[in-house]
Formats: structure tokens, sequence, C-alpha cells
């Protein structure tokens, strides 16, 4: 028997990849052209300029690959480290683990300082470890930004202070794939050297477009590998094929068009709500999440306000009930996508996603029926108080600022 047609729209709140807005989708319905004719540059050009504004940089590079966060993690360690180089990691989740892991595949050694998970990167370990580091034999530190699996945001200004005052040379390199475009970064404040982000979060496209902005003191690090015998290997991945052809606009390979086309339509979302509303809208779309959690009388699993994601809300749910059901049922009954626990908190918590472009009734959709859905499995929590709480907070709190 044919399945039954689900009338409505599915609501995606899961915190990646996000709701995508009507005219970016418009604007990236384009026929195909020649990605090496004259005219293409004058697509291509102001991405490379414009780009930057969202990581807050103006000394950055940009690098745009056909790739997802994960591959621009790859560029990042495999164009400016060797075989065999330490670099340092805080673990405190599943996102800043795969990037651990990905360390240690491609052949360097990594010294990991586990984290509790619902916590972040310690700016007080990473210096110790900095200082005890005599011979500068570290070659970067590694930090998630926001760690989604546990909607967890570290402080990257507190890291760069930390690094300072160590006195250390160590390239600063920073997952920003759920922050950039939803959260404050500040690349050349905070000194990064690489940051990296993904098409499918704030930046609210498709997944398959990862973006690099990476700085002067990054970019040499990658040409002093040039020539090395211990280099780490790479071929799609090499930012010296991009800088011969970005510079013109061009590509060594085939762009990702209507992706290129769709990012200059959300740059322009960016820019016309201003990011600072933009960083204002997902803390208030956030706080309020952490209000309707407050009331359900259930409890993030960040395990300290300082550590409060604004764009994604993970749900610790009560002892003896299995968060997968919840998110299942979410999914089956009431046609609302929900982000699962991953590793070490699979089945103990649920997500709630609220970045990209999200206004307030959206949000409250997303707050009623998992409400609904932990109701219809045996959570004991009172029918409408998360609604109420969350709707509170947001009537009294406007998402841009006036």
């Amino acid at each position: 028997m044919a399945a039954t047609r689900r009338p409505g729209r599915n609501h995606l709140f899961v915190p990646g990849p996000t709701n995508i807005p009507d005219r970016i989708l418009r604007a990236m319905m384009v026929q195909s052209e020649d990605h090496r004719s004259v005219d293409f540059p004058s697509l291509t050009k102001p991405l490379f300029e414009d780009t930057k504004k969202v990581f807050g940089s103006t000394d950055g590079t940009i690098f745009l690959f056909p790739a997802s966060g994960t591959g621009i993690w790859e560029s990042a360690l495999c164009n400016t480290l060797a075989r065999g180089d330490k670099v340092l990691s805080s673990r405190f989740g599943q996102f800043s683990h795969l990037w651990i892991d990905m360390a240690q595949r491609l052949g360097l050694e990594v010294i990991v300082q586990e984290e509790a998970w619902g916590t972040g990167a310690n700016p007080q370990r990473i210096e110790e470890a900095l200082r005890a580091d005599k011979n500068h034999a570290i070659k970067a530190v590694m930090v998630v930004h926001n760690e989604t699996a546990t909607g967890v945001t570290s402080d990257i200004g507190a890291v760069r202070k930390a690094m300072d005052a160590a006195g250390h040379p160590a390239l600063l390199f920073v997952d920003g794939v759920s922050s950039i475009g939803s959260l404050p970064f500040d690349a050349d404040g905070w000194k990064v050297d690489a940051a990296i982000a993904g098409s499918q979060k704030g930046l609210m496209l498709p997944a398959g477009l990862g973006v690099a902005c990476i700085s002067p003191k990054g970019l040499q690090a990658a040409e002093s590998q040039a020539g090395k015998n211990d280099r780490l290997a790479k071929v799609y991945f090499d930012y010296a094929d991009q800088r011969k052809a970005n510079p013109a606009g061009y590509f060594p390979y085939t762009p990702p068009l209507p992706l290129l086309y769709g990012l200059r339509e959300a740059l322009a979302c960016l820019f016309e709500e201003g990011l600072e509303n933009v960083y204002n809208r997902h803390h208030v779309l956030g706080e309020a999440t952490r209000q309707a959690v407050a009331a359900w009388g259930l409890k993030t699993c960040a395990k300290e306000p300082q550590w409060n994601s604004d764009t994604v809300t993970a749900i610790v749910v009560p002892e003896g009930v299995d968060a997968a059901k919840i998110i299942k049922h979410a999914y089956v009954r009431y046609n609302l996508a929900l982000g699962a626990g991953l590793s070490e908190v699979a089945g103990k918590v649920f997500r709630i996603g609220h970045v990209g472009d999200l206004n307030e009734l959206q949000l409250l959709a997303a707050i009623a029926g998992a409400e609904m859905a932990m109701l219809d499995n045996g959570v004991t929590v009172t029918p409408g108080s998360g609604v109420a709480a969350a709707s509170s907070y947001l009537r009294e709190n406007p998402l841009a600022k006036a």
C-alpha cells in the first residue's frame, strides 16, 4: 500500500543542515555556464572579499572548496603541517573527537586534553601545555568553537589570550562549522590561522561548499611546506593551486556553480539583516529554547550557562527514557526533525537546532512538537509549559536590536 501523503511541511530542527530561504533556492536555479569565461569573475571575485566579513576578517584569504566541513578541516591540516608534527586539541564532544581522529589518521601526533562532555576547551590547560613545550614542538592548537553534539560554545578569545600568555608560536585552528554566520566570530582579533565553515549551517545553503579563512601566518606555514619530503600529501585540497587561480576569479577545477550563486545570495541575506542582528537573533532563540527546557523541569547537556550554545540546545531526558524514541516519534507523528544524541550522549539527549533562517514562530513550533513527542513517550512535563515560557521570553526580547 502506498504511503499516505503528509500534508504541510517538514519542520527541520536539526543543527544542520538548516532551512534554506526561498530567495536562496531561487538564486541557485541557474543554467550551466562556462566557468572560464571572461564574465565569470564578476560572480566569484566579490565572494572572496565578502565572505571574509562573516569570519570577522580583513587580513585572511578565503578558499572555497566543493566539500563538506570535514574536507575543509583536512585542507587546513594537510596544507600547513608536516607528517609527525605535534598538535594540541581539546576533546569534549563528538566533533572534536572526529577532528582528532582525522589528524591522527593523517599522520600527526595529537596531544589530547580530555574535557567533560557538556563543557568546552579549557584555556588554562592549553596555556599550561604550551608553557611546558619549551622547544615549541606543538605546531598547532585545534579547537571546536561550537560543539553541536552537546550544545556547547567555547571561548576562542580566551584560548588566544592563553596562547599569547604562554608566548607560544603555534597556529590556532578553529572549527566554526556550526558557529560562523550565526555566532560572533573575530578571526582577526582572535588571530585564528585557519577557520572553517560549512555551507549547510549559518550560511543557509545545501551541504557541499566548504569555506576556509586562512591568516597570513597560516599561508606562510603552507608555503613553508613546499618541497618538504615529510609534507602531508594533498592534490585536490592544495592551497597553492587555488592561490594561482582565485585572484583572477577562477578555480583550478570545475566549481559548484549553483552553490556559488547561493553563497552570493546568502551573504546578501546576512548583510541585509546585519550581522549584529543575526547574532542577537540566534541568542534570543537560544535563550527562548533554554527557557522552555527549564519550564519542562529538564536540564541541558551544557553543564554551566557559560557553555550555552546559541545555535543548538541538547536536552537531557529523564533516567530510563530513550531519547531516540522521542526523536523517531517526533518525526513520524509530527513531521518534526530533531537532532539525535551522538556517541557518549546517544539515547540520553535530543537536540533542538535553532540555527540559520529561523524566527519566533518557527521555533515555537519545534518546542511544541518536542513537548508533544515527550508526553507521548511518557516524559512528565506540563502540557504547554515550554511554549508558554519560550513565548513569554520572545515577547519581551525582539530578534532585531533597535
